[in-house]
């Protein structure tokens, strides 16, 4: 997958692509290269898993599959167990890992930093989000607990110049 990510080329076809899906020959044009070479480079990003390709008959339109780009991002991520009797919450299990700061407000505690990381923070128990708070969420049976920080991505950059 780095070595699919690993030209500026197709790093521009996926950011083309994850706004809209293209037919190959006007995403070529689009980059201003010729068919044949959008092929390849297509090709490499396909045997990756970052797109895909429908076909209508002899036309080939292609979509990013940005679950794969997500999934690449969660090879960094960092895995840790414990134990805890039934019952407890999730913001237990999580104060048995990491230093992590939080703050009450109203019934509530928020998650704001995990050792030093400050931000906002959304948890999943089994791939589910919590509609709880992580105090009240009480946990029964073996689970994993996934803490994802709400990171701002830019969408886009306007450059201004002045005259």
């Amino acid at each position: 997958m780095f070595r699919a990510l690993g030209s500026q080329t197709r790093l521009d076809m996926l950011k083309i692509l994850i706004k809209d899906e293209m037919h190959i020959s006007a995403l070529a044009k689009k980059l201003g290269i010729s068919v044949p070479v959008a092929s390849k480079h297509v090709k490499i990003l396909e045997k990756a898993g970052l797109v895909a390709r429908k076909e209508y008959g002899r036309s080939h339109v292609l979509k990013v599959k940005i679950e794969k780009i997500y999934d690449l991002l969660n090879v960094f991520t960092d895995v840790t167990s414990v134990e805890l009797p039934k019952g407890n919450s999730a913001l237990e299990a999580l104060k048995l890992t990491s230093a992590i700061s939080t703050k009450r407000i109203n019934d509530k505690e928020l998650l704001i930093s995990i050792d030093g990381k400050e931000g906002y923070y959304l948890y999943e128990v089994n791939d589910r989000t919590a509609t709880v708070s992580m105090d009240h969420y009480k946990l029964m049976n073996n689970s994993e607990l996934k803490l994802k920080k709400l990171i701002p991505i830019t969408e886009k950059i306007v450059k201004i110049k002045m005259r």
